[in-house]
């Protein structure tokens, strides 16, 4: 789970893009006032479009593109290069200017209902269409893309071309600012940023297969039947929206349903105040150490929650929760137990997995249930008072043998040095 803004100063990485989009912002909207608008028809039917895709778009948390229709819309300008079979006459940096305007002002609206801007998305998407817009506009008004592609069936191949590039320098970005949200959030591990561009560029072959085709076809439909193109070609971007907004509401649906269920084993006793979230938590930023990056982050997450709901099968709680001190044959039951359980809740069978496999030796164990081993130990180890943070991670060492694998203890304490979470057994 991705930290949330502002909790801390940006990160450098953030803020050197949002300046660097900044300025490119800048010199769009001087060079326009000073020299005006080209074809302002065409600039108001594709702001409107980006405008509408902001005004409707739904902040829900780890959507990689809220507003699909803004999205489109914004790279289908910045690649047309006809409108009705005549040349247009706007460059990249109208482009960027339409851009910034149309997100300005799909802004106020949120902004006077009280809810925040996002400036790194908004950054984002200045510097991407920015780009399309500097690696096609200049090659359409030379006349360079058609002496490439010629003026045929291979012509669509250029904004093809294009995209593709965009896409990449896309992730790039998104990468780089995902790094830069968990060192801002306080996250204890840091994601390599390998992983988190690998992680991008494989999210690109969802939404944003749907977005740059929808861009293509936007742009390749003006050119051919005029400037209003756009309003027939938006309904597909649509119902990609709606199915976004409904994929993330199930979603927000299922985390809050693992998140009651983790509090159960508190109110009923059975495990300490807090003890769920503090797992959760520390798991992540270990599981971040390690290279672990969406989806895979996110059991890892959900199985932290989730793992003591077998507990509840118990007659009496055990002391502060500590399973590991039952017999082998027990502890395999509550695990298996609490997979049941989690199964039903929707998390998935990857989840359900990892909270079943608890009570295997570690090597058997699948590295998201290796996390959790041993930061529950670790959680469990600080409650008892064993000599603190450092004493617990001790103990840890000392059964790296049998119980635990060394990289998860060493991961954990590298995260537990850089002081980026509250220590266990803080409530």
């Amino acid at each position: 789970m991705r930290a949330p803004y502002g909790s801390r100063p940006p990160a450098p990485a953030a803020l050197a893009v949002r300046g660097a989009a900044l300025l490119l912002a800048l010199v769009a909207l001087s060079r326009t006032l000073v020299h005006g608008l080209a074809e302002p028809g065409l600039a108001l039917v594709f702001g409107l479009l980006v405008a509408a895709g902001e005004l409707i778009r739904r902040d829900a948390v780890g959507e990689r593109e809220p507003a699909p229709l803004a999205a489109a819309g914004a790279l289908g300008y910045a690649l047309l290069g006809e409108s009705a079979g005549r040349p247009t006459a706007h460059g990249a940096l109208q482009v960027i200017a339409v851009v910034v305007v149309a997100q300005a002002l799909a802004a106020l609206p949120r902004m006077a209902r009280g809810r925040r801007t996002d400036a790194d998305r908004a950054a984002r998407r200045t510097l991407t269409v920015g780009f399309a817009a500097v690696c096609s506009q200049p090659l359409y008004h030379s006349g360079q893309a058609e002496r490439w592609f010629g003026d045929g069936p291979f012509f669509p191949l250029f904004p093809l071309a294009v995209l593709a590039l965009t896409a990449l320098g896309d992730a790039v970005l998104a990468a780089l600012l995902a790094r830069a949200a968990a060192r801002a959030g306080g996250a204890g591990g840091l994601p390599p940023y390998g992983s988190l561009l690998a992680d991008e560029v494989r999210a690109q072959a969802g939404t944003g297969v749907a977005i740059g085709a929808a861009a293509a076809v936007t742009a390749l439909g003006v050119a051919v039947a005029g400037p209003w193109t756009p309003a027939a070609l938006c309904g597909p971007l649509l119902l990609t929206q709606v199915s976004v907004r409904r994929y993330a509401a199930v979603r927000t649906t299922c985390r809050q349903t693992m998140a009651s269920l983790a509090r159960s084993t508190e109110i009923a006793g059975y495990t300490p105040p807090g003890h769920a979230r503090r797992v959760a938590a520390l798991a992540t930023a270990v599981g971040r150490e390690l290279g672990l990056t969406g989806p895979r982050l996110a059991v890892l997450e959900h199985a932290a929650l989730m793992h003591d709901i077998g507990q509840l099968s118990l007659l009496d709680p055990v002391a502060g929760g500590a399973t590991a001190l039952l017999p082998a044959a027990e502890q395999r039951r509550i695990a298996l137990l609490g997979g049941a359980v989690v199964r039903r809740t929707g998390a998935g069978p990857e989840v359900a997995a990892v909270v079943e496999r608890q009570a295997d030796p570690y090597r058997e164990q699948p590295l998201a249930a290796r996390i959790v081993r041993t930061v529950n130990a670790y959680d469990d180890l600080c409650g008892e008072s064993v000599g603190g943070p450092l004493g617990a991670l001790e103990q840890l060492r000392l059964g790296t043998g049998h119980d635990h694998q060394p990289q998860v203890v060493e991961a954990l304490g590298r995260v537990l040095a850089r002081g980026g979470l509250t220590p266990a057994g803080a409530g």
